[in-house]
Parts: structure tokens; sequence; C-alpha cells
């Protein structure tokens, strides 16, 4: 692995990793378009060229994703930012055997699936490869289906909501993750439009969000 790959990965991941900042269970709050909106082919590709960009874009793109695993495990936040840091590491050792881009989203689940498991494992107690090395490490599990789903719903989601305007990002959010959800009064004032529009540029909003969740095959 060249030394500029390293650096990059290294500094992309650290700027990324949310150690004092509350996660909820979807990281709807990440939310920050990309400067450069690249598939993940040309990121995978860029980021194997040692591009700190496309390593921000991508650690950017997925670093909710990769957080709703632990948090679904009912990780604290400090134990979700370890699993976070594990997976990328194991993203930045493996990344030049991937070989279909497409697949990296289902196969960072399952990084962050395994060192979930591994976790829960040390907390109950269990024997570890650590602790006496003769003996096999127990097979993680395959991640259940309905996780790997709802997981990827949520990520194209989050992707969905990329892709719009900041005003209808900002807009979203406010409305619907946020809790309680804010009254329009207060939304027209933070995005300096009538209160009278707010109907209609919601509606507006969610209708781009409909189109482009159906684009990615949401049903």
């Amino acid at each position: 692995m060249s030394s500029g790959m390293w650096n990059s990965f290294t500094c992309a991941t650290l700027r990324r990793t949310p150690v004092n900042e509350q996660i909820s269970s979807t990281a709807i709050s990440v939310m920050r378009k990309p400067q450069v909106r690249w598939d993940d082919a040309s990121l995978v590709k860029e980021c194997l060229s040692g591009n700190e960009e496309a390593w921000s874009n991508l650690i950017e793109k997925y670093k909710a994703l990769i957080y709703s695993i632990p948090i679904k495990y009912d990780l604290s936040q400090q134990d979700a930012s370890d699993v976070f840091q594990a997976t990328c590491l194991e993203l930045l050792a493996r990344l030049p055997d991937l070989r279909k881009p497409r697949a990296l989203p289902k196969w960072l689940m399952q990084v962050a699936h395994h060192e979930c498991y591994r976790w829960k494992r040390s907390q109950q107690r269990m024997v570890s490869r650590d602790a006496e090395p003769e003996l096999p490490e127990p097979e993680v599990p395959a991640i259940a289906e309905s996780l790997v789903q709802q997981t990827q719903e949520e990520q194209i989601l989050r992707d969905a909501v990329r892709s719009l305007t900041p005003q209808c990002q900002r807009l979203v959010a406010l409305l619907f993750f946020e809790t309680p959800a804010r009254p329009y009064a207060e939304v027209a004032k933070e995005l300096r439009l009538a209160q009278g529009s707010i109907g209609f540029t919601r509606e507006k909003c969610l209708e781009r969000l409909r189109r482009q969740m159906s684009k990615a095959g949401f049903r």
C-alpha cells in the first residue's frame, strides 16, 4: 500500500469520526453534498490512486451506513465509533481486492456486522481468540437479510436527500428528522421563506425525493 493512499485515507477518516456528536439510528444528519459527485466505481478508482478528496467523498457517503449497524446493535456512541474505525481500516486494507464497486455498500454492512458481533461476544465474556489462541474463534453468523434490506433502504434515502438542493435538504431535515418537528413558522424563518410558501415548497421537495428514490429502485 502506498504512503499516499494511507495518508489520504487517514486524513479523510479522522475528519469524519464524530466521537462527540449524537448519532441517530439512521444518521440522517449526514447530508452535506460532496464537492464532486462520483459514482462508486470512480470513487474506488480515485481512492486507489491516493486521491484524498475521493476518500473524503467515499467515507462521507457511507459513514451513516456504517454507523447505522452498531446503532442497531445498541452499542454506545464510543463503541459505535470504534466499529466505524475498524470498518474503515478493513476498507483500506481490502479495497484493492474489491472486484465490483457496486457491492461496496453491502460489503461495508457485513464488515460492520462482524465487528459488532465480536464486540457483543466480548461483552458476554465468551472465550476470545486473544485469550485462548489455541481455540478457534466461533463463526460469525450471516447478517440477517432483513437488516440488509432496512439498511439499504436507509442508504437510498440518504443518497436521495443528498441529491436535493441545499434548501430542500434543510427543509426535509427540519420537518421530518427533528423531534419534535419544527413548526412552519420556524422553518420559514430559518429558510428565509414566506410561511405560506412552506407547504408548496415541502411538496415540491418531497416529489423530487420520491423521484430520486424511485430511480434508485426503492419500492
